[in-house]
């Protein structure tokens, strides 16, 4: 991407197309502090009482900066980074590169938790590595006093669900969910029957006493574009049919209709919804029918190889994050008598 000027005109150029930049489009982003108020970066002006003949008077173009002087006497020096940025139509979450990764995965996205740990570096780089590979571990987070709530709150706001502000997984029983059993959790992305479906999950790790009960993450980005490359008929139709997502118990009754694999608007990985114990698929021509079927079937082949699975146990103290809209999480099973697993969980957009 590169600007251009040219006969008090600004060129914007990507991939060989070349397209002027409205002067209206720059009239409304000067931002000095006559235009813009510098502590909430909003405008203290209102672009909709601009005359609509907005030209260019003068333009400079240097390394970093635009400098545009407008026929009203306005003036602006803009960022060149900004504008291409802006320009390139990703958030800045959207450029922060995916890595994939599956069960050679060896040094864990641990960082160790502290009183100011909100405020330092730290987070920002905790952040980072979850858009990078969606999830980090945190450690020694307090275990008192559901502590998962203020930890959630200082991220984003909690998502309540029926389960509640959050929710405590322990086996018990007469359960609505397996979740709060000690038998296994193959990979699955949780509350795939809702819209929008809650986009980050936290696991507060309070008691684990057990030998068993080992956590597992699949990271549903790689699988997708493994598929993709693979067996690309598979990938389609999972990316093109919806099926019906439900949840019941004795006081709720929860569907959506998604595909199981998400694209957005350009074709690229969103989002995967992926639970076998919920899904119901439409009725189809049989031949459809029948590929839908083997591509389900492939995918959950992927989704629970050992190829792609890492297990680890979340100790007392932990607290794992993660991405539901891109990663599968499960649990391999455990003796409930041998002593208390105990994690508490919520979700946060």
């Amino acid at each position: 991407m590169k600007l251009e000027l040219k006969n008090n005109k600004v060129f914007f150029e990507n991939k060989g197309f070349k397209n002027e930049i409205h002067p209206f489009w720059l009239r409304e982003r000067v931002n000095g502090e006559t235009y813009i108020d510098q502590t909430t970066q909003q405008r203290l002006f209102d672009p909709t009482e601009l005359k609509d003949n907005i030209e260019i008077d003068n333009l400079n173009l240097s390394n970093d900066y635009l400098e545009v002087t407008f026929k009203d006497g306005t003036y602006t020096r803009l960022n060149i980074k900004d504008i291409l940025d802006e320009l390139s139509n990703e958030n800045s979450i959207a450029k922060i590169n995916k890595k994939k990764w599956d069960s050679s995965l060896k040094n864990f996205n641990n960082f160790e938790f502290n009183e100011n740990f909100f405020e330092n570096k730290k987070m920002y780089d905790a952040l980072l590595c979850f858009y990078k590979f969606g999830f980090v571990i945190f450690k020694n987070v307090p275990t008192k006093n559901n502590y998962i709530v203020n930890f959630a709150n200082s991220i984003g706001s909690i998502r309540r669900t029926n389960f509640g502000e959050f929710f405590d997984v322990k086996s018990k029983p007469n359960p609505n969910d397996l979740a709060y059993t000690s038998l296994p959790l193959s990979p699955h992305t949780d509350n795939p029957y809702r819209n929008p479906v809650p986009c980050i999950q936290m696991l507060h790790c309070i008691e684990n006493e057990v030998n068993g009960g080992l956590s597992t993450l699949v990271d549903g980005y790689t699988v997708t574009e493994k598929l993709k490359e693979e067996f690309p008929n598979y990938f389609k139709i999972l990316s093109e049919v919806k099926v019906r997502f439900q949840f019941i118990d004795e006081n709720v009754v929860l569907e959506d209709w998604a595909e199981m694999i998400q694209l957005d608007e350009n074709k690229k990985f969103k989002q995967v919804r992926f639970s076998p114990r919920l899904d119901f698929v439409p009725l189809m021509d049989k031949e459809k029918l029948e590929l839908y079927y083997a591509a389900r079937k492939k995918i959950s082949e992927l989704y629970n190889s050992d190829n792609y699975k890492i297990e680890f146990k979340l100790l007392p103290g932990d607290l794992l994050m993660m991405d539901n809209h891109r990663l599968l999480h499960g649990r391999t099973t455990y003796n409930a008598n041998e002593g208390k697993r105990f994690l508490q969980g919520c979700y946060i957009d």
